[in-house]
């Protein structure tokens, strides 16, 4: 099966829900058109994209069965599993999938994989779909379908209208108002973006023009040619390397600045805002695109942990939910899942480790193996005691304290025995 090879005829009557955002879109407050592509033009909206994309990408993927003792095991023959864990085509690894997607929803709002299956309905591959080029809809008895436009660009298809039930359709959307779809939060946010994109500019152009204020010429008498008066002053003094130039000004003429300096318009003061506010879109700590301005070896630890807690565990979630929802039949269901591991990102420093790892060791819930095998160390073999799960003596329940001191009374009050 390749690409598209799972095709669905177009319903005969449906209403349609736009995945697009168009109307979101245009001219900004500040005058700077803002689209998915134009905002990955500026640094802070490309190191916030960059960092969640590259979480997800990056967390090891497993798909687990449960077992009748109510355990769980990672279910390595699933079909399920190497692609999620390793290839889920065989144009892509699952890092390289996960990180598209993920991009796709962070921008778009919406993330879709085209599902293909064999014949028994086990899934084969995943190929990821651009969102822009894709709409949702209802058939007359409510089913979802999406449509895709592909281009002659798309393998083994020409130009044309592709309709992919919502089996075939791997969907991941982001918050929305309806459940369904998801708003893409670029069009959402898209004056803050356009704010930045504005004091981005207005940084160049002002160091383009010689780091100086624009201001008059002004001469006693009458200029002939005003044009080429002003065109030698630029070619003479603009530009950022010639910013330093000394001007000999000749015949009275004197050169009199009018614009405000950046200073006195809080120049940079807005464009550190506008790096928070792009922070705050995507829920990413300022320290992580570099802002150290508020951060401290105190603090930074417990944002790494709150982002992982607050931020990249709900975007975890939308993934696991998706896939369990999509990719699971409803008899695999109830005895397998989905989970992303997120322990490597919660850990702490490496005493912080010793000392937990200790305590679970002390009170009987983690074996040496248990914790060798979070440090990424060799298991030690069962019969030297490596799967045993140790006991504090020093810790009873309340029901049997003083039994240890009943028990020895009982042995001190008995007949001494007959020597023979």
């Amino acid at each position: 099966m390749g690409f598209f090879d799972w095709l669905r005829p177009r319903p005969a009557e449906n209403t349609a829900f736009t995945t697009g955002h168009s109307f979101f879109f245009g001219n900004t407050t500040s005058g700077k058109p803002v689209n998915e592509r134009t905002a990955m033009q500026m640094t802070a909206v490309y190191s916030c994209v960059r960092i969640l994309a590259e979480a997800i990408a990056g967390l090891p993927l497993h798909v687990y069965e449960t077992r009748e003792d109510g355990g769980k095991e990672k279910a390595l023959t699933h079909p399920l599993y190497r692609l999620l864990h390793d290839e889920p085509n065989p144009e892509m690894t699952s890092f390289v999938f996960r990180e598209t997607l993920m991009t796709h929803l962070l921008l778009w709002g919406n993330a879709y994989a085209q599902v293909i299956r064999n014949g028994k309905g086990e899934v084969l591959a995943l190929y990821p779909l651009m969102p822009n080029r894709i709409k949702a809809g209802r058939d007359k008895n409510g089913a979802i379908y999406y449509d895709y436009q592909t281009t002659s660009n798309d393998p083994g298809n020409p130009s044309g209208i592709v309709t992919l039930s919502a089996a075939d359709v791997l969907h991941i959307p982001g918050l929305g108002f309806d459940g369904l779809v998801g708003y893409s939060p670029i069009a959402m946010a898209k004056n803050a973006i356009g704010l930045a994109q504005a004091t981005e500019e207005y940084g160049a152009s002002f160091f383009a023009n010689g780091a100086a204020p624009g201001g008059v010429l002004e001469h006693p008498g009458t200029i002939k040619d005003p044009s080429r008066v002003r065109e030698s002053w630029q070619k003479t003094f603009g530009g950022a390397r010639n910013g330093n130039k000394v001007a000999v000004l000749e015949e009275g003429m004197k050169y009199t600045p009018i614009a405000v300096s950046p200073e006195q318009a809080q120049f940079l003061e807005t464009r550190k805002f506008q790096l928070n506010e792009i922070a705050r879109i995507f829920r990413i700590p300022p320290h992580m695109i570099g802002d150290l301005e508020k951060s401290s070896f105190s603090n930074i630890e417990q944002q790494s942990l709150e982002f992982v807690k607050y931020t990249l565990d709900p975007w975890v979630i939308r993934w696991e939910q998706a896939i369990t929802k999509t990719l699971l039949t409803a008899r695999e269901k109830p005895q397998v899942f989905v989970k992303f591991n997120l322990e490597g990102l919660l850990r702490g420093d490496y005493v912080s480790r010793m000392n937990g790892y200790a305590v679970a060791r002390q009170n009987g819930w983690m074996s040496a193996n248990d914790i060798r095998e979070l440090e990424n160390l060799d298991r030690i073999e069962p019969e030297r005691g490596g799967d045993e799960y140790l006991v504090n003596g020093n810790m009873l329940p309340l029901n049997l304290a003083g039994a240890y001191a009943t028990h020895a009374d009982q042995h001190t009050t008995d007949p001494p025995r007959e020597e023979h």
